[in-house]
């Protein structure tokens, strides 16, 4: 038993080690494949993806899934309370039509470093991986990251995939139509399809472009999803006189 307990302890130690260095890793380069894309893959759903860089991503597909996913995105540290309670109350009344309160940080954390699905013990792993990339990431990161890896049809990963799969364009070049069908397939792209368009996103991608709208103007998230081109002219620009 002591043998066993001295081998769990540097298994441990070796893991906590390992996924530290692979966080400071992730600052820098895109995630070389993720659990959720490797299921796919081997059980014939196919994987489609093709990373790209923030600035590469456009505006539009930023605000799209910041409308459709978490509006308080730029302002929370990982974790809406708020929106929490909200579910668990509306579970406690609703067991059979459960209602998930994933802010765009804990999506991205389970994307990268965990599976779907799997319960309390996933859960508590995905608020530790949460924690970190918070204190680790910028926001622009974890929305890149988000951005490259969700799944966003059956076994399409990415904004960019999607956008060719979808409309044969780039990411940069989505419209803001085109971005909100994108995001409304979210919650679950594998049965929420955007081509050919399923009755949830036709209903859905309607009320993002409000949203859209709505979050306008909003400085933090203007600053967030506005690429670095366009931040250094407008620092550049000179007053009017």
């Amino acid at each position: 038993m002591k043998r066993a307990w001295q081998i769990f302890k540097r298994v441990f130690l070796w893991a906590v080690i390992l996924q530290f260095v692979y966080l400071i890793i992730l600052i820098w380069v895109s995630p070389p494949v993720t659990i959720t894309q490797t299921v796919s893959w081997i059980t014939g759903h196919g994987l489609q993806r093709d990373y790209i860089d923030y600035d590469e991503m456009g505006p539009n597909i930023k605000l799209a899934v910041i409308a459709s996913e978490d509006q308080l995105f730029p302002d929370h540290d990982g974790f809406d309370v708020k929106a929490i309670k909200k579910a668990m109350k509306y579970n406690e009344k609703h067991p059979k039509k459960t209602r998930g309160a994933s802010t765009i940080s804990q999506q991205t954390a389970k994307n990268i470093f965990l599976w779907q699905h799997g319960g309390w013990f996933r859960k508590g792993l995905e608020v530790y991986f949460t924690f970190m990339i918070e204190l680790l990431w910028s926001k622009e990161k974890i929305l890149e990251h988000y951005l490259n890896v969700a799944e966003m049809g059956d076994g399409v990963f990415g904004v960019q995939a999607a956008a060719r799969a979808y409309f044969n364009k780039d990411a940069k070049n989505l419209t803001r139509q085109e971005a909100a069908m994108i995001a409304a397939c979210l919650p679950n792209p594998k049965v929420y399809s955007v081509k050919p368009i399923s009755r949830y996103v036709s209903n859905r991608y309607d009320d993002i472009l409000r949203q859209m709208n709505n979050l306008t103007g909003d400085k933090e998230i203007e600053e967030l999803v506005n690429d670095t081109e366009e931040k250094n002219d407008r620092k550049d620009a000179k007053p009017l006189k």
